[in-house]
């Protein structure tokens, strides 16, 4: 269950989705009465009228239970579970004594452990809730009570009562401002536990209950408030107070909500109108979204399927003990007749189904779900106390809010991620601007001496000494006086809500609502233009060291609807003036026509200021005679006094004034990218996880973030903008990108040079293409690709989109977005984006993002997470299978509303390939071992049921049914699944292809279970028929034969623990001190318990208990009975080895590849590492040499400190270690071809034509086939990427030559390898230099012999005994490439 959890405040833990079910008794009837509230009306100091509307009183009960209650409803919330109901069901059958043949105790004590560990947790949960709530409830607050102050618990407010709150206390209720000490009324409050914004914020009183600050005055108030009924909305409140018979509008700015802290206020009054369950902070708290995980899904199935089966197996066996009854039972009659109820076969084969259904039951033991509660409660607090994802910054580690997602973090193919403050720091630095057509801040020179930071103390002592800006032209333009320049700081002095604390003179401290509007107010600061307070009438501005108070006569906020945000002040000489900034679409729009020649230059520099990733806002400005002033304030102030759609009538009125404005110019702010996020979506993509961005920006801004995160890279082949304003349009756009796409794959662009990664890539992946053979007259041994013609007939484009895997990313505004996402436009916007490994979607809003997210759930049924950082990611983060928080600049909402969280975005790669990948590794594992070892012990009394004439009778002592599960083979299969590992983290995020398993669903799946069914079932036959037919003929030395019940059972029992105790031990990966202990722990445990089960003692304290009296010792003392154990075990456990065995060895997992590479390299660690610093160290030369190249791009200039980062070191495979070298023919003959086969599976429509003549071998090497492993392109082996496009093909041969002359020298079987395939064709010749590293290629790199050596020597480690094995059969050594050949 995801439950919202440990909000700072502390004081109120957030209600579980049953919880708001459970207000009963003091405030159940007002809350149901609250439901159906449409209006509240509350009358001040007036307890008896408000009594009679009931409602809801101040007291906050989050808890579930008391003493009386706790017992009966715990259990019955525990049995609405349909396994602990079909439990409960086999225990009641067990009482009846004519059906079970098992005492009710194997039953019940599993059922009440489970039911008591549950009951447990909850009490413990419901405990703390109880203390919280005590705690909350007997907060003391100040009511004024029959014309005094009074001291009264939090849970005795009632609505309609005024309080009294002093500075930095906690608001009881959701109050009316009522007064405050400050002047006209204003109050100064902190939001963090509603929004998660530590700025403060004004709130101010209706004028006319201002100046009610005595006491004595506010009991007389007798004022009746009627407004909205309760509501979930925290930034809107509707209401209008009736006082001396006139009425007053109330809004937001008149109300204080519960949750939030008074500061910098001495004292202020408010009235209640929202008390206890109906005030917004609760109202908020309500249900949150249940999250399943397709574990959980297929188990829910597949336990169906077990019940099924089991029902199945008691109607074999009644069949069988009905024609047994008839045929045979019925002739000992004389001295075994039925018992009483039974008169007949029929009705004796019918107690034999419920008999079988009891004794089988165990296919599906209870201990299952609680184990799996359990790991995942491991998982989670690994997540918890993983230091490599605890932030020393901010002080914030990664939290795991919720237990039941865990493995699915395994499994995500989408991720959705927000870019301001998710990808970027959201932390504003003021960066250029633009006034009255020139452009500041831009550095002319990058190449020359770098610029001075400007000093503003001598021109301005009131500057932020924080504060960074370089272009002097600026400064000096304000120091002349230019009236355009001071009229743009003067309106980023004035247009803004920012909260000024002046702490001494001169140091200023601003309380911004947006991190934008701090870095504008502090830019007009430092340039002469300091804002230093504000009243609800005035702003008071230091201008160019002269005080100058404005007369605030209006504020027009800003909104998402809106996108700008106006202030209209007069001036001291009395000239009134409205000051908008806004996004440049709505308010370049709402300019006087004279503006044209200016809005053209400014639009140019907006859009440079976009492509540098900046964050840019329009301003400009309008004069207003008084004429104009007094008519629209009138209509301004009838919209603001409306009772109905009174915002709708507001925006009309904020409208009509904004028109005809005057443009002054452009401020563009930076947002520098957070650290690590190039190199984390760079992974993430070779992990086959794609990437989209969902954010507000402008589409200029957000298509250059992709680009500074390696989201979109210069080397795609192409990039589509989705721009349309209609159906028709939009729907055009994204048919033409898909024939584009289409057109590309089959032509393959004849005249791209092999230089570009992506499209050969796409032919790897999409068609199987292969390089092209290198004939003796392609001039210079250029290799060029060769596409096979298109199958014919050709297929609809929607049948190829599956397939296309090119490197085509799209872009799509949200105007266009709002069309695609229309019923009929659905299918063809998913295909098109599905098909591109990067979507941005632009200015789209937080509906938007929920609908995309839902689109992909609904059309691609693949796993989505959602990450983000403010509240308008929450609906996102709701949407998606997975909600990632980042604790930011934006506040908590994000976090509260997510499954997950931490502080940088870089975490997710951690979060989802190391801990995503082990949970899902684990819980795989742990259900594949479970079903298996309850069926192996399940289904021997299946087989027995065929021998002991269908009686019901079981084969093993009762006492070991019961701790079968519980004690003999629970740790070890739970400490598997909480510690177990296949490779190690490092391992796992150096390798992001070892992902993929998980988004592909192989490890359990329906296959999987059916195999370990098979496998369970095949141990059971074993189990049985080995020590059947062994005892049924052995005798003791003493000549006593072993052929008795209790021998066999014992043998069989045993048998069985040891045999899953050996197969566990096979099953760990990753062995711990814990695995050791639990595992040989058990199985010593087993041997203990059941000796002191058979011992006399026990026999002589309970005769009719325990009726294997001295078995245990009789029985293990015969060698022939643990000749007949290591025989079962043999039996059960060879076969699973050999399996293993070749598996690995023909068709190894990429898992299983890096394992052995892994113990490779640590055998000859200190060569190898000598040899991989030095080959890193030339590639990277190289690769700095080729990023030099990219000067020239238009995007040499982002705004981010943007020194190139691994992103395309990644993407292009470069980086990757020898070990990745040494395994690409290993590892992608088999895991990349495996895993790409069922991947093209999963898509129903992929298309592989045939092979084209004159191409490589068909064998998937590591140039042709599939994808490497290791790397999302060909450059870790092949292609000469390293070297500068225009050098490659005048080189091709040299290089060539080289190679092979190097590898001829060094080493010699590979010498004679391309000696014997010359004559075979030139194909051959091109295979057997797969091997080629790409230090050679490169003039001037390191020594190409260490690098030749040290391959070859891995090469030999990896392939050596297979050479020496086929030389060995062959008159002369096989060429690697001939051998790859054989192999497959």
């Amino acid at each position: 269950m995801t439950v919202l959890k440990d909000i700072p405040e502390k004081w109120f833990p957030l209600v579980l989705p049953l919880q708001r079910k459970k207000q009963k008794g003091l405030n159940g009837a007002k809350a149901k009465k609250s439901r159906t509230e449409e209006e509240r009306r509350v009358r001040a100091n007036d307890r008896e009228y408000n009594e009679k509307f009931q409602y809801a009183s101040n007291c906050i009960m989050t808890s579930k239970y008391n003493i009386i209650t706790f017992l009966p409803v715990n259990l019955f919330e525990q049995f609405q579970e349909v396994a602990n109901t079909y439990f409960l069901f086999l225990l009641i059958l067990q009482l009846i004594p004519q059906i079970s043949s098992l005492s009710w105790f194997t039953t019940i004590v599993p059922l009440a452990l489970v039911l008591s560990i549950t009951a447990v947790k909850d009490a413990t949960d419901d405990f703390f809730r109880h203390k919280s709530d005590n705690q909350v409830n007997n907060r003391q607050s100040q009511v004024l009570i029959r014309g005094s102050i009074q001291n009264e618990k939090w849970m005795n407010v009632r609505v309609g009562d005024i309080i009294k709150l002093e500075n930095n206390q906690f608001v009881a209720a959701d109050l009316l401002l009522l007064s405050s000490t400050e002047p006209h009324g204003l109050c100064y409050i902190e939001t963090a536990e509603l929004d998660g914004e530590t700025n403060m914020k004004v709130r101010q009183s209706v004028s006319v209950t201002s100046e009610l600050g005595d006491p004595n005055n506010l009991a007389s108030f007798d004022g009746e408030v009627v407004c909205e009924p309760p509501n979930n909305k925290l930034d809107r409140f509707c209401g209008t107070l009736y006082w001396r018979e006139k009425k007053y509008t109330l809004t937001n700015q008149n109300m204080l909500l519960r949750g939030c802290v008074l500061r910098n206020t001495e004292a202020c009054y408010g009235l209640v109108i929202f008390a206890g369950p109906d005030t917004k902070l609760m109202q908020n708290s309500g249900r949150t979204k249940f999250k399943r995980t397709s574990i959980d899904r297929l188990m829910n199935t597949l336990v169906l399927w077990i019940f099924g089966f089991l029902v199945c197996m008691g109607v074999i066996l009644a069949v069988g003990n009905a024609v047994w009854e008839r045929e045979v039972g019925s002739l000992f009659q004389s001295y075994l007749p039925w018992d009483p109820p039974v008169d007949n076969f029929l009705f004796s084969a019918f107690l034999s189904f419920w008999s079988y259904v009891i004794i089988l039951n165990t296919v599906v033991p209870i201990s299952l779900y609680v184990s799996v509660e359990v790991i995942r409660l491991g998982h989670s607090y690994f997540i918890n106390w993983d230091q490599q994802m605890f932030c020393s910054q901010c002080n914030t580690a990664a939290e795991a809010r919720t237990t039941t997602l865990n493995e699915e973090l395994g499994q995500v193919e989408y991720i959705f991620s927000d870019k301001t403050g998710t990808l970027t720091q959201n932390i504003m630095v003021f960066n250029k601007c633009s006034i009255n057509g020139q452009t500041y801040g831009e550095v002319t020179d990058p190449l020359g001496p770098q610029q001075k930071r400007l000093d503003f103390t001598p021109f301005n002592p009131l500057a932020d000494p924080d504060f960074c800006f370089y272009d002097d032209t600026l400064l000096e333009s304000v120091k002349v006086g230019d009236s355009h320049t001071h009229e743009f700081f003067r309106l980023l002095s004035l247009c803004h809500t920012v909260m000024s604390e002046e702490k001494s003179e001169g140091e200023l401290v601003y309380k911004a609502q947006s991190p934008d509007e701090g870095a504008l107010v502090t830019a007009a600061r430092n340039f002469g233009f300091v804002f230093r307070s504000r009243t609800p009438g005035t702003i008071t501005t230091t201008e160019m060291g002269r005080p100058v108070t404005y007369t605030l006569l209006a504020i027009l906020d800003f909104n998402n609807i809106r996108k700008r945000m106006s202030v209209i002040v007069r001036n001291p000489e009395g000239r009134i003036r409205l000051y908008c900034k806004g996004a440049d679409t709505v308010l370049l729009e709402r300019l006087n026509p004279c503006n044209q020649e200016l809005m053209n230059i400014t639009s140019d520099h907006l859009n440079e200021y976009a492509a540098d990733g900046l964050r840019t806002l329009a301003l400009a400005y309008r004069d207003l005679s008084e004429d104009d002033w007094e008519s629209w304030s009138e209509s301004h102030r009838c919209a603001d006094n409306a009772a109905n759609c009174r915002e709708d009538r507001l925006a009309a009125a904020y409208e009509e004034i904004e028109q005809n404005m005057m443009l002054l110019g452009a401020t563009a702010i930076e947002d520098k990218l957070q650290e690590g996020v190039p190199e984390t979506i760079a992974v993430l993509t070779l992990a086959n996880i794609k990437i989209w961005v969902l954010t507000g920006d402008k589409q200029e801004t957000a298509v250059n973030i992709g680009y500074s995160c390696k989201m979109l890279t210069d080397d795609m082949t192409e990039v589509f903008i989705i721009s349309g304003h209609t159906v028709q349009s939009v729907r055009q756009e994204l048919r033409r990108a898909r024939e584009r796409m289409i057109e590309l794959s089959r032509t393959g662009e004849g005249g791209k040079e092999e230089g570009m990664e992506g499209w050969r890539e796409a032919c790897f992946m999409s068609y199987g293409f292969r390089e092209g053979q290198e004939g003796a007259g392609t001039g210079g041994g250029g290799k060029q690709l060769e596409c096979p013609p298109p199958p014919s007939p050709s297929p609809p484009p929607s049948n190829l989109m599956d397939s296309i895997s090119g490197e085509f990313a799209l872009v799509i505004n949200g105007h266009s977005l709002a069309h695609a996402l229309e019923a009929d436009m659905e299918t063809e916007f998913v295909s098109t984006a599905c098909a591109c490994k990067a979507v941005i979607c632009c200015r789209v809003t937080p509906l938007q993002k929920a609908q995309v997210v839902e689109l992909i759930k609904k059309h691609k049924k693949a796993v989505t997470l959602a990450v983000g950082d403010g509240a308008n990611d929450v609906s996102m983060i709701k949407s998606a299978h997975i909600g990632v928080g980042i604790s930011g600049q934006e506040g908590i909402q994000a976090v509260l509303a997510s499954d997950y969280s931490f502080s940088q975005f870089r975490f997710l790669q951690r979060l989802l390939l190391v801990h995503g990948r082990w949970s899902y590794l684990r819980m795989c594992r742990f259900l594949c071992y479970f079903f298996y070892k309850n069926f192996a012990f399940t289904m021997v009394h299946f087989w027995f049921g065929f021998f002991c004439g269908f009686s019901a009778q079981t084969v093993y002592d009762q006492y070991f049914i019961t701790l079968y599960n519980i004690v003999y083979t629970s740790l070890p299969v739970l400490a598997m699944g909480i510690f177990d590992q296949d490779v190690p983290d490092q391992r796992s995020l150096e390798y992001p292809k070892l992902y993929e398993p998980g988004q592909l669903n192989l490890l359990f799946n329906k296959r999987e279970f059916f195999i370990c069914i098979a496998q369970g079932i095949y141990t059971s036959v074993v189990l049985f028929f080995v020590p059947c037919a062994v005892l049924s003929d052995a005798t003791q030395s003493t000549g006593v034969p072993l052929a008795d019940y209790q021998t066999f059972s014992v043998t069989t029992a045993t048998a069985l623990v040891i045999v899953v105790s050996v197969q566990i031990a096979l099953d760990t990966g990753f062995w711990t001190v814990i695995n050791h202990v639990v595992v040989w722990g058990s199985l010593g445990c087993f041997f203990t318990i059941m000796t002191a089960l058979h011992s006399q003692t026990l026999f002589r304290i309970f005769p009719n208990q325990f009726h294997f009296v001295g078995s245990a010792q009789s029985t293990l003392l015969q060698p022939v009975v643990w000749l007949t154990i290591a025989l079962a075990t043999a039996i059960c456990i060879v076969p699973v080895l050999a399996f293993r065995f070749l598996k690995v060895d023909l068709k190894p997992q990429l898992s299983d590849t890096v394992r052995y590479t892994q113990l490779v390299l640590q055998k000859k660690r200190k060569p190898v590492s000598r040899s991989v610093a030095g080959a890193w160290r030339g590639t990277g030369s190289v690769s700095e040499g080729r990023l030099g190249a990219r000067g020239g791009s238009r995007r040499s200039g982002y705004a981010f400190a943007h020194q190139e980062g691994f992103g395309e070191l990644i993407t292009s495979g470069k980086n990757m270690r020898l070990s990745s070298l040494a395994l690409a023919t290993f590892a992608s003959r088999h895991s990349s071809s495996w895993i790409d086969t069922l991947r093209r599976k999963k898509h129903t429509h992929t298309h592989t034509p045939p092979s084209a003549s004159g191409e490589c071998s068909p064998a998937p090497s590591s140039l042709s086939g599939s994808v490497p492993p290791l790397s999302n392109s060909s450059s870790v082996l092949g292609g000469s990427q390293d070297t500068p496009i225009e050098e490659e093909t005048g080189t091709a041969a040299a290089q060539k030559s080289q190679t092979v002359t190097s590898l001829t020298q060094t080493t010699p079987a590979f010498a004679s390898d391309s000696e014997s395939a010359a004559p075979q064709g030139s194909a051959q010749a091109s295979c057997a230099v797969v091997f080629t590293p790409a230090a050679l290629r490169a003039n001037g790199g390191d020594s190409p012999g260490g690098w030749t050596i040290t391959l070859g020597t891995v090469q030999e480690a990896l392939f050596g005994w297979r050479a020496r094995a086929a030389a060995a059969n062959s008159p002369g050594p096989v060429s690697s490439a001939e051998e790859t050949n054989q192999k497959e």
